[in-house]
């Protein structure tokens, strides 16, 4: 299976105020490469979003804004490219509403989200959070709500699932935003 898995941390409750981002890259069932970066948002930062995040406004200062993020990555959202994120609506809407924001056209790509992946494999756990899916599959998530821990999480997720379940399974659950 070849896809990246993504994951956004946001710096308030608004969707186009990314402050982190990561990226895993995917191929052959193997992650083969990883990014990262804090983002400056541009936006106030949220006592409760930086509670979970841990990002500060003192910690980007000094960081890319997404519009000179977006040149690096744009490449790896295309038709032909599987996106997965735990909780996709949520990161999915990060992106696109990011991306409006710098009026840059957001792209079109296959996606797959590991919660509703996770909630058709496993519908015995008590709830469908990264954490708890991690738990439950022995996937290491050290510092849970940091996008590159995350992401490793998703990524490790769905390559568990494929190889519980099949591509066969997996591939009717890919959807195309």
């Amino acid at each position: 299976m070849n896809f990246i898995a993504m994951d956004f941390e946001t710096a308030n409750r608004q969707p186009d105020s990314a402050c982190s981002l990561a990226i895993v890259a995917v191929r052959n069932d193997k992650i083969v490469n990883n990014f990262y970066t804090l983002i400056d948002p541009q936006s106030e930062f949220n006592y409760w979003n930086t509670r979970i995040n841990g990002i500060t406004s003192t910690m980007v200062a000094t960081a890319p804004t997404f519009a000179q993020v977006w040149p690096h990555i744009a490449a790896l959202f295309s038709t032909d490219q599987l996106v997965a994120a735990h909780n996709a609506k949520f990161d999915i809407r990060v992106l696109q509403s990011t991306l409006q924001r710098y009026q840059i056209e957001p792209p079109h790509f296959l996606t797959i989200d590991t919660v509703k992946t996770s909630r058709k494999l496993y519908p015995q756990l008590p709830n469908h959070k990264l954490d708890t899916v991690s738990k439950y599959l022995q996937i290491e998530l050290n510092n849970h709500h940091n996008a590159l821990a995350d992401t490793y999480a998703c990524a490790n997720i769905l390559l568990t699932q494929e190889q519980q379940f099949g591509p066969d399974t997996i591939k009717k659950l890919v959807t195309l935003v």
